[in-house]
């Protein structure tokens, strides 16, 4: 039996047949005002990319997430690329998409979904073509603003791509 850092008994501290001693479990605290999960569908059309950006761009105003301009207009600059990305190479096999916001204490996080099943890189593009770089893009924007980004395969054979951005409190003057 492995150890795993437990001592060298596997069993709690206290005796054999003793139960351990209860330990209160502080109850966790309230969600902020702001926090949640939202997610709405839009049809893989070129329309599509503006509507999903003012809806996320809404949906934080409305919630009131702490943000600085920098951030959301990193949010908001992903979302944009992510849609376009699904409207130019994956409608053929997803005609709808779906957006995510999540928004927690300290993050926050959008993604979108498609139903194509191929896995897309970031790619370095060639400096003569005007196309190509979105993902690079969603790339650096992720990490100047210290947060993460990944591509993950769904249940249903499609992907979603998400970045994960940490909250910023917008500076008062």
């Amino acid at each position: 039996m492995e150890n795993h850092g437990r001592g060298s008994d596997p069993r709690p501290e206290g005796g054999r047949d003793d139960p351990p001693d209860p330990v209160p479990v502080p109850a966790p605290p309230d969600p902020l005002p702001y926090e949640g999960v939202w997610r709405f569908t839009a049809s893989a059309v070129d329309a599509s990319v503006p509507q999903a950006r003012h809806a996320v761009r809404d949906l934080l105003f409305r919630q009131g997430v702490p943000l600085s301009d920098e951030v959301l207009q990193g949010l908001l600059l992903i979302v944009s690329e992510l849609v376009t990305n699904v409207v130019r190479h994956a409608v053929l096999l997803s005609p709808t998409l779906a957006v995510e916001v999540a928004v927690g204490a300290e993050w926050v996080r959008v993604s979108v979904e498609d139903n194509h099943p191929y896995r897309p890189t970031a790619l370095v593009a060639d400096h003569d073509e005007t196309g190509g770089r979105g993902l690079l893009l969603v790339r650096e924007v992720t990490r100047e603003a210290g947060g993460v980004c990944d591509v993950e395969h769904t249940a249903s054979g499609g992907k979603v791509i998400w970045a994960a951005l940490p909250l910023k409190p917008a500076r008062v003057p």
